[in-house]
């Protein structure tokens, strides 16, 4: 059987998840090589299809947020209840918080140049560890920004897709010319 309106449907599903999800990023101020690593494939298996949503391992953290040690996070899961974050930083040697090193381009990018209280500016080290350690304590908040969307098409998925199913089947009982 042909299957041509429930394979459209489902690239449109992936694409409105996709560009609302880069979009959610752009408004929140996040995106950058996190929003160009978001795709999807629809990928036949079996009898049917699946359809697969890629992005950046990081971008699990950034949607579903990071307790810190001294603080719980939380994120809007996609049937928007608010979930607790599977991620947290845990009060353990080398675990406890992000390395400071990852933070170091962050820190000259945003000009982040804090002075001490004699007026001196503080060394780089001193403040890429100050901001680990505090989000360490913290954590990172979730944006939802990949649940939001998914949330939306999962709404609206049995009836459209039935649609395109029964259009499938009768496409396919039409007798050929």
């Amino acid at each position: 059987m042909k299957t041509e309106n429930i394979e459209r449907y489902l690239n449109s599903v992936g694409k409105k998840v996709v560009n609302q999800s880069k979009g959610n990023l752009q408004r929140a101020g996040k995106g950058g090589k996190l929003e160009e690593s978001i795709y999807f494939k629809v990928v036949p298996e079996g009898d049917g299809f699946v359809l697969q949503f890629y992005m950046s391992i990081y971008g699990q953290y950034v949607d579903k947020g990071v307790s810190g040690t001294k603080q719980k996070r939380t994120f809007k899961n996609y049937k928007k209840k608010v979930v607790k974050s599977p991620y947290a930083y845990r009060n353990a040697k080398n675990h406890s918080q992000p390395p400071s090193s990852a933070l170091d381009k962050w820190v000259v990018r945003k000009g982040i140049a804090p002075r001490d209280a004699s007026g001196k500016f503080m060394k780089r080290k001193t403040i890429t560890f100050l901001i680990a350690r505090s989000i360490g304590r913290k954590g990172i908040q979730g944006i939802s920004f990949f649940q939001k969307p998914l949330g939306l098409a999962m709404k609206d998925f049995p009836t459209l897709v039935l649609k395109a199913i029964r259009k499938d089947i009768s496409d396919n009982l039409k007798p050929k010319k």
